[in-house]
């Protein structure tokens, strides 16, 4: 492939990096940018490793159809493939696709949300201990996704009003959630036990 780098034998391909520059100017997460670049791997490694720029549309289609009816892909996961794809040919190749008429869509499953009772919430905290329970505990108490929560520092924690303040949530906005009360102690406790935080909760 002519994309590919020619200088370090295992350097990634040059379109790759200009999609994660691009990705990173947007201040995308890095899951996203994870999921974008395998899915753009997948796409030329389809059509035999074909650069993009002498595909278009048609390809698109192809791909995404192939997703739902050959991979039985589920509707989330053709969808975030067609982001990714969308997001290659605008962004990081200036090229507007024609809107995706004939694609096959993947069908959604109509099915109630499995939402776990209290009892099973604390079956699941009995077996976890420290770090991992305390997160679990965040996720569980407040509402934050993972990687909110694995990002939390500590200045983004108000014991006196009980909030925590979630900066580049989805969507690129900062909330504010509650702190349960029972959540306090251990946050203290892990703070105090750090020692390289900037102050203490």
């Amino acid at each position: 492939m002519q994309y590919l780098s020619e200088n370090l034998p295992n350097q990634e391909p040059k379109l790759l990096d200009q999609v994660r520059g691009k990705i990173r100017l947007k201040h995308y997460s890095i899951r996203t940018e994870q999921a974008y670049t395998d899915w753009i791997k997948r796409f030329i490694l389809h059509f035999g490793k074909k650069h993009p720029r002498d595909m278009g549309a048609a390809e698109v289609e192809q791909f995404l159809t192939h997703l739902a009816v050959n991979g039985k892909g589920a509707a989330s996961t053709q969808n975030q493939a067609k982001c990714a794809l969308l997001f290659l040919y605008k962004e990081v190749l200036a090229v507007e696709l024609p809107w995706l008429d004939d694609v096959e869509q993947a069908k959604t499953p109509k099915r109630l949300p499995v939402v776990l009772n209290r009892d099973e919430i604390q079956a699941i905290l009995s077996r976890l201990t420290g770090t991992h329970w305390l997160i679990v505990s965040l996720l569980y108490g407040t509402g934050m996704r993972i990687m909110e929560c694995l990002r939390l520092r500590v200045q983004d924690v108000d014991v006196k009003r009980r909030e925590i303040l979630i900066r580049d949530g989805k969507g690129f906005k900062d909330r504010v959630t509650m702190l349960p009360m029972s959540l306090v102690a251990p946050l203290q406790a892990l703070c105090s036990k750090c020692g390289n935080c900037m102050r203490s909760i």
